[in-house]
């Protein structure tokens, strides 16, 4: 929006030829969303407790994490406000991948809102039904795959980079948009069984985001692009202005969610970080340095999986409990040494990620 209203007074005041830089609007996008969480969260926090959208810790869990029963939830639509305003009023409006990455996050948070709605407003156990939930997610795969398919460059359409490797492409044909389904599924899933502690999941985005921020630059750059021989993706610059809202909104969410934690994210949080990471990812076609930036999600993701397979074929457990983190927890590490350590991790992999330009 800005954009478009102040870059075309740049012949009569030269001050808004910094408008057209992205490097500029990426950095008060960043800002803006950061003091946009700061100034909302007070407020959000106090209408989420009025509407009873609290959480009710299962049982089953850590001991420690009972006292944290009645903590307001849904605070998701915070980090959905504070993504979406700035990615507005900084990002190119006409931009396509801007408009389809920012409609991705907002349709992921709305099955979550309708998911945490459900559960906690209405006190709906199961809140939506998983089967639901799925389709859902599997419905909007489906169509940013076909999306995607028209936005890149025909030669690239069904393809994707593979990390390390010098103008390496695998072409996945007819199976490219399952393919987008599974990226976006599994992100937005993995994000959701990683938000089991105060700032692990809002934290380890923080570090994802700048990685992915600083891949969609070089990629939209043609220059940068021709240099670190990457796929030149026309347009795909101004994500790293929507990626900027990203990192700010989390950053200040964490002003929240940090131990102890003033608010959770839930569902409506959860879903949309892993799409808008997802999303990200497939429109620059580093589905695979996904894997690496958000590794812990991964990680996370796995280890539910191999939880859930061992008990069904042998009856017994790998871990002590899972997601991950949990298991940990039982080791004997408290919250905070848990979710430390794992940003600490997750750092490392965001510079892993974007060491991938290099190493080829």
């Amino acid at each position: 929006m800005l954009y478009e209203l102040l870059y075309p007074l740049r012949d009569n005041v030269f001050f808004f030829n910094v408008f057209r830089y992205i490097t500029f609007r990426a950095a008060y996008a960043a800002i803006t969303a950061f003091l946009l969480s700061l100034a909302l969260g007070p407020w959000v926090i106090a209408k989420l407790r009025q509407f009873g959208a609290v959480k009710h810790v299962r049982q089953e869990g850590p001991e420690a994490h009972q006292k944290k029963t009645g903590t307001p939830t849904m605070g998701g639509v915070l980090i959905l406000a504070a993504i979406a305003i700035p990615t507005i009023l900084w990002a190119d409006p006409a931009n396509r991948e801007v408009q389809v990455a920012l409609g991705v996050t907002l349709a992921l948070g709305a099955i979550g809102f309708l998911d945490d709605y459900l559960q906690t407003v209405r006190k709906q156990n199961r809140g939506l039904v998983g089967r639901a939930k799925l389709f859902g997610q599997i419905s909007i795969g489906l169509v940013v795959g076909l999306v995607v398919l028209q936005l890149v460059p025909r030669e690239a359409a069904t393809s994707i980079t593979v990390p390390f490797f010098k103008e390496r492409m695998l072409d996945l044909g007819w199976l490219y948009v399952p393919f987008v389904i599974f990226v976006l599924t599994g992100a937005s899933n993995a994000v959701n069984l990683t938000d089991g502690l105060d700032g692990l999941a809002i934290g380890i985005t923080v570090f994802a985001a700048i990685a992915f921020a600083g891949l969609a630059y070089v990629s939209g750059h043609a220059k940068f692009a021709d240099y670190l021989q990457i796929l030149y993706m026309p347009g795909a610059g101004e994500l790293s202005i929507f990626c900027a809202s990203l990192f700010g909104a989390s950053v200040g969410f964490l002003w929240y969610n940090s131990h102890p934690a003033e608010v959770f994210m839930g569902d409506t949080g959860s879903l949309a970080l892993g799409g808008a990471l997802g999303i990200v990812a497939v429109l620059l076609k580093m589905e695979f340095v996904l894997a690496i930036a958000g590794g812990v999600f991964v990680a996370e993701a796995l280890s539910v999986i191999l939880q859930v397979g061992s008990f069904r074929l042998t009856g017994k457990r790998i871990f002590r409990m899972a997601p991950i983190h949990h298991h940990f927890e039982l080791l004997g590490w408290n919250e905070n040494k848990v979710v430390v350590r794992f940003w600490i991790i997750a750092g490392l992999l965001a510079v892993l990620s974007l060491s991938t330009l290099k190493l080829r």
